[in-house]
């Protein structure tokens, strides 16, 4: 890449997390939180177009290289909050000041319910096919949580094993239609050398069943009227159900533009320049 990357690692006091740097570290941080089964390496499309920050990428427990949640109990998204927090205090601490959080998809999810919990950590929000956390009617409680349940009681299956990278690239291609570069890009990262050939690197447990989703009530008593500056970018192709939520922006969101652009819900990775340039013109 024409512009210099980095391997970054950050020991919080529960978990590791590990991502990448783009671009050089003296520049203004936008930190940068990438979606569910994702990794830091979706944001270098975009990162190659900001060249005025450096686009600090950290990776979620389970994904890309860093640790999994230790134990075999089932996750909720809600446990990235800490993990976020966790990061911005050892920022703040080491006098790294962020700029924005720029959240795609969940790290969009995670970074609005930060922003509405600690505002005055969060000077720019930069949302990438996202609005605010999900949520479902509460006549749906008893069968995700026994759906939950289930999924986490099956006995896992083995391993499974590739001998090649391009099967597992075609398949994401073909269940997503994102382009192959850049399914490249997020599997390579995803995934181990094995002596058979390859494995997911991947927590399993990312794929099973949540046990719960907040209701709206509780999600829309959270989200009211965020206070910091806010950026929304929609893809035109995108998540048809964020473009049905879109009265609900100016109710949450006290400073809040919104941006349609060409692209589906990868838009900062197959319309990269676009996005850098709405970026730009929102910072500056």
């Amino acid at each position: 890449m024409a512009f210099p990357v980095s391997p970054v690692s950050f020991k919080l006091p529960h978990i590791k997390l590990a991502g990448l740097r783009f671009g050089e570290p003296d520049k203004p941080v936008i930190l940068a939180l990438h979606g569910w089964l994702d990794n830091a390496m979706s944001f270098a499309p975009l990162a190659s177009h900001l060249s005025d920050w450096q686009v600090l990428a950290v990776e979620w427990p389970g994904h890309g290289m860093s640790e999994h949640r230790p134990g075999s109990t089932p996750l909720y998204w809600t446990d990235y909050l800490l993990d976020l927090h966790c990061l911005i205090r050892q920022l703040q601490l080491n006098g790294i000041r962020v700029l924005a959080v720029l959240g795609h998809s969940l790290g969009g999810l995670v970074a609005s319910a930060y922003t509405a919990l600690y505002p005055e950590n969060v000077n720019h929000l930069l949302l990438i096919e996202a609005m605010g956390p999900l949520f479902e009617s509460t006549g749906q409680l008893r069968s995700r949580l026994m759906k939950s349940l289930d999924t986490h009681l099956t006995p896992q299956k083995a391993v499974t094993r590739y001998a090649d990278l391009e099967q597992v690239i075609r398949a994401r291609r073909q269940l997503t239609g994102l382009d192959e570069a850049f399914c490249r890009l997020i599997i390579e990262r995803n995934m181990q050398v094995i002596e058979s050939g390859f494995c997911w690197r991947t927590d399993p447990r990312l794929r099973l069943e949540s046990p719960l989703r907040f209701t709206f009530e509780q999600v829309d008593a959270l989200m009211t009227q965020v206070e910091s500056r806010t950026l929304l970018l929609m893809g035109r192709q995108g998540y048809r159900q964020l473009h049905r939520a879109q009265p609900l922006m100016n109710k949450w969101y006290r400073e809040a533009s919104l941006l349609i652009l060409d692209g589906d819900h990868h838009l900062h990775m197959g319309n990269a320049a676009a996005v850098a340039q709405a970026i730009q013109d929102f910072l500056v």
